[in-house]
């Protein structure tokens, strides 16, 4: 099959506009793990603490501020969307797909074009 100017233009849209959210969904990435890291090492501190058992959740929370303020910060990136940045790409891709399956085409997770082959009438 060969490609017209359109598709070749759109083709060439689409993977530069994929392509340029790529970094910005690696530092979000990175961000996400590191803030989860944090959290889960918090919390594990905070649950070995024999004190926690001892004392009120909201005094536990005080004395583990390391834990609270990590927790915080993870649920603020989730309200913030953080879970749809750090996959914005695929999501773009998924609904390219979407859209072009009823024109007989599909894309990649880069944005490149699969043109499939046209059904057979009878």
């Amino acid at each position: 099959y060969t490609y017209s100017p359109d598709l070749k233009a759109f083709e060439r849209r689409l993977t530069e506009y994929i392509a340029c959210l790529q970094p910005a969904t690696g530092r979000w990435r990175m961000i996400l793990i590191v803030v989860s890291v944090c959290t889960a090492t918090g919390a594990w501190n905070w649950l070995i603490d024999p004190e926690t058992q001892k004392v009120s959740f909201f005094t536990s929370l005080w004395n583990h501020p390391f834990f609270t303020i990590s927790c915080i910060t993870l649920i603020g990136l989730f309200f913030a969307g953080i879970h749809k940045r750090v996959v914005a790409p695929s999501i773009i891709a998924a609904r390219c797909r979407t859209v072009l399956a009823e024109y007989n085409m599909s894309c990649d997770d880069t944005g490149k074009l699969i043109l499939k082959p046209r059904p057979h009438v009878q």
